[in-house]
């Protein structure tokens, strides 16, 4: 059984502040949605995880069943030009997808590493 070097993070912490999912306290990415090589705080090996397109899917069925009920309301309530409805839907994705899909692969990836922590640990 291995042991642990530091405290136990909360992936959902960790996920939040794009933080290491060992420390909490070292950078999770890079660039925007690279993840880093290394912690730069604990030395964590961050390239061994891969959240491949798990929170993008996630993003699109979750935003989809927001986004098509939204475009059917503004349709019947406001009597729009059915392109309008399509537009608002869309931007609304568009803005929510930006926002989210970067905390969402931060968190895929402490998730990994709290379920598979002996395996992206071994050097």
């Amino acid at each position: 059984m291995a042991t642990t070097r530091s405290p136990a993070v909360s992936p959902y912490v960790a996920a939040w502040h794009s933080a290491c999912p060992r420390c909490g306290r070292g950078r999770l990415f890079s660039s925007f949605l690279r993840v880093a090589e290394r912690c730069d705080v604990c030395g964590l090996d961050l390239a061994k995880n891969d959240s491949g397109d798990g929170p993008a899917v996630f993003l699109i069925f979750i935003l989809g069943f927001l986004a098509v009920p939204l475009a059917f309301w503004v349709w019947a309530a406001f009597d729009l030009p059915t392109w309008a409805p399509a537009l608002i839907a869309s931007a609304f994705v568009i803005l929510l997808a930006a926002l989210l899909l970067r905390p969402s692969k931060a968190l895929v990836v402490a998730l990994q590493y709290r379920h598979r922590r002996e395996e992206l640990e071994e050097n």
